[in-house]
């Protein structure tokens, strides 16, 4: 129990990390760290084997973005949405966090999950949405969209165990990373004319 008390702080401070940082290695990153996180908190519903493969399909997902920004020319975007200052970003997580924080009680009796599970689960769909909401930049936008799946990964573990939706969950994330991938690229390119 314990164990996942200190997988949701780690999600929490990754979770702050990845909106706050700018520098797209810092949020790969701290996306990788992440996945620690959401294979804990899976491990407490599923078995460490299929647990596992949220670990490695995450990872493989940060590998995949990752060798497409060093390939690529496009090395530090300029934020062009308008919420760009990190005290805007900081309050708005904060809220994020409240808010998520006073659903979990209700969603973990509902569910039936523990308390860090529920919490860790809506902390991330919550800041993977705010993420998308205040992020226009491709590398960004996808981080926040695994975030946001990461989180209904974790409370979805409880509901369900079956090997096809492990697996189809998988193939989610790596194709979400790859399009990200495909995006930054064909972004690359358009500045290259």
């Amino acid at each position: 129990m314990i164990l996942n008390w200190i997988a949701t702080l780690l999600l929490l401070a990754a979770a702050f990390g990845i909106l706050l940082s700018r520098d797209w290695r810092w949020n790969l990153g701290i996306l990788a760290v992440q996945y620690v996180g959401v294979f804990w908190l899976v491990h407490a519903s599923w078995p460490i084997a299929a647990a596992s493969v949220k670990l490695v399909t995450g990872w493989m997902a940060c590998a995949a973005l990752g060798m497409t920004m060093v390939n690529s020319s496009l090395q530090s975007p300029a934020e062009s949405s308008w919420p760009q200052g990190r005290l805007f970003r900081s309050f708005a997580a904060g809220l994020a966090v409240l808010i998520s924080l006073a659903m979990a009680s209700r969603l973990a009796g509902w569910l039936g999950l523990s308390f860090p599970v529920a919490w860790g689960g809506l902390l991330l769909i919550s800041m993977g949405i705010l993420h998308l909401g205040i992020s226009a930049q491709p590398l960004r936008v996808i981080i926040g969209l695994l975030t946001a799946l990461a989180g209904f990964e974790i409370i979805y573990a409880a509901v369900e165990n079956a090997s096809l939706v492990t697996a189809a969950l998988a193939v989610v994330n790596l194709g979400l990373a790859l399009a990200g991938a495909y995006m930054l690229t064909a972004e690359t390119s358009q500045e290259a004319k």
